[in-house]
């Protein structure tokens, strides 16, 4: 209850709260503009010259990219990889204190037609990022992502590099470049011109494409399956434009929040087996083409910052999880997850980050090499290779305990989709050159119809986690025809090996 002599004139004490300091922590002079994290805040000067030494000593550290290699860009137009173009960009200006000495391209995968955009939305955004890339000078390429429907076999085949690449070799590389540095830089500008003039309208795709492209992403019932479907075939397609392009490293602009959300989801879709390859720095999965990721440093705050400080241009492009609930899929579910968690406790996307970085993956000798010891799909060495008593093993046998239909009934098995790809069985697995087998006349060839089996049993070259998204497809005759033709090819060479085994000599011999 009140009292009536209470006296409220003395002084209120207030509690000194501990505020960070406004001075910037490398310069001690300037006023900080932004606080990376608690304790750490920079002045504008001080933030940029600090995001700029992280890009740098990223690639510097790991040395994988060599003076003189083209090095393809992947850009979606989002706040990661468009600062990851500008990096580029500055690093290869004349005022630059240290410049980068490889030769950029850029590449823009359009999947307008997988989330259901109009030809006017995607031709918009084309122009959008049109715009970003001419401002560079850098060549660019886009590419629809109705295109993995065209895709040769090859795409899902490990290439070897053509020159093992060590410390002495760099330094030449280095020394060499230094002497070329002036032609290198008018063959760029010449190309890049070239490139301009040739690719500045929006490709025509057919709406036939777009529709069979639409089908086969909905064709995976759970949104969980259609993104891990997607990532795989934009996967597949900057590596074969990287190919044709003659570019030898790939950059993708994988943040470090974004590789922490992508070790949690991989762990939880059953990849992690493949963690050091999908969250490592370099990506050795296909061999003559190298996946990077130099933005795995940074943070979403500090890109986000860094964007908004110094006016780099972004562009927007809607996604199959745009607009969607956060137990929409597996990955939005951890994303939100990692998110909030962040929010409360901020050491926790550098905590899983550092734990990605010790992640390695234990080889399995020389039979790694092989093309049919790698899962079709994401081309990693397969994890399906273990010894009966394991947790794989009893997942197996629980899987088939609990199948109420037939082993015939099972989605697995597929036909051929079409009768060119029929018409295939009749060739010479063994030769290059796919000139017909001497013995099909007389039924006694490896590949001769006798020997052929009618249908792919595509579980058996899929580990794990591709397993779980190819049991959420609804029919495998929609996936592209490179995919089943491999799968076809990888079948008669395993027959044929299981045939001849008696002649063959061992490893170790």
């Amino acid at each position: 209850m009140c009292q009536v002599e209470e006296d409220y004139n003395d002084a209120l004490e207030h509690q000194n709260v501990p505020c960070i300091s406004k001075k910037c922590l490398k310069c001690k002079e300037l006023t900080a503009a932004v606080v990376i994290r608690a304790g750490d805040p920079y002045c504008r000067d001080c933030f940029k010259e600090y995001f700029i030494h992280k890009f740098r000593a990223m690639l510097g550290k790991n040395r994988v990219i060599f003076p003189g290699e083209k090095v393809l860009l992947a850009v979606s137009g989002g706040p990661s990889s468009c600062s990851m173009l500008s990096q580029v960009q500055q690093g290869l200006s004349q005022n630059a204190h240290k410049k980068l000495r490889f030769v950029p391209g850029i590449v823009f995968i359009d999947e307008g037609g997988a989330v259901g955009q109009s030809v006017e939305e995607r031709r918009k955004t084309v122009a959008e990022l049109q715009t970003v890339f001419k401002a560079t000078g850098f060549p660019f390429h886009i590419v629809p992502l109705e295109q993995v429907l065209a895709l040769p076999s090859e795409v899902i085949t490990t290439v070897p590099p053509s020159s093992q690449r060590t410390a002495s070799a760099y330094k030449a590389a280095v020394d060499k470049f230094t002497n070329e540095l002036k032609f290198i830089g008018e063959s760029s500008n010449s190309r890049a011109t070239e490139q301009e003039e040739k690719e500045t309208l929006f490709p025509d795709v057919p709406e036939s494409e777009t529709q069979l492209l639409q089908q086969l992403i909905t064709s995976a019932k759970t949104l969980t399956a259609r993104q891990d479907l997607l990532n795989t075939l934009r996967q597949h397609l900057l590596v074969h434009t990287a190919r044709t392009e003659g570019y030898s490293k790939l950059m993708l602009g994988d943040h470090c929040t974004r590789l922490a959300i992508k070790l949690l989801t991989s762990i939880s879709l059953g990849r992690g087996a493949q963690l050091a390859q999908d969250t490592g720095f370099a990506d050795l999965r296909f061999g003559d083409v190298i996946m990077v990721k130099p933005m795995r440093d940074y943070s979403a705050k500090e890109i986000a910052y860094y964007n908004h400080m110094f006016s780099v241009p972004t562009v927007f492009t809607p996604n199959l999880e745009t607009k969607t609930t956060e137990k929409a899929s597996i990955q939005r579910l951890t994303e939100s997850f990692v998110t909030k968690l962040q929010a409360d406790f901020p050491s926790t996307v550098s905590t899983i980050y550092r734990t990605s970085e010790k992640l390695q993956t234990v080889a399995k000798g020389s039979s790694t090499g092989h093309q049919c010891d790698r899962c079709l799909l994401c081309m990693c060495t397969l994890d399906t290779d273990v010894e009966k008593a394991s947790a794989f093993k009893a997942t197996l046998i629980s899987e088939q305990l609990s199948r109420t239909k037939s082993p015939r009934a099972s989605s697995t098995n597929i036909q051929s989709p079409n009768p060119e790809m029929a018409a295939t069985a009749g060739q010479c697995c063994s030769s290059e050159e796919a000139k017909d087998c001497d013995s099909v006349a007389s039924g006694e060839g490896c590949c001769s119809p006798a020997k052929t089996p009618e249908a792919t049993d595509l579980k058996s070259l899929l580990c794990y986690s591709c397993r779980l998204t190819m049991k959420d497809m609804s029919s495998m005759e929609r996936l592209p025809p490179y995919i089943l033709l491999e799968a076809q090819r990888r079948q008669r060479r395993s027959r044929m090996r299981e045939e001849i085994a008696d002649f063959l000599l061992d490893e170790c011999d």
